[in-house]
């Protein structure tokens, strides 16, 4: 009996990831649309930094998502 109950739980969750995929996703999006538009409103002048900044963080979640898979 504890094996099929968790196989079921392990197929729920295989489930459901996609939304959870697709939300973070979808979170991410609204982000980067709104930081955009806060960027472009700031002007030029404020744009090197934030690309360094953006591309800094960029980096570091592609990293750490690299050490994830990796455990």
């Amino acid at each position: 009996m504890g094996s099929s109950r968790t196989l079921a739980a392990d197929a729920f969750i295989d489930m459901i990831m996609p939304f959870g995929q697709f939300l973070i996703g979808t979170l991410v999006l609204v982000t980067l649309v709104v930081s955009i538009r806060r960027l472009l409103a700031r002007g030029p002048s404020r744009m090197g930094g934030a690309m360094l900044l953006s591309g800094g963080a960029v980096i570091g979640l592609a990293l750490v998502g690299y050490l994830v898979q990796l455990l």
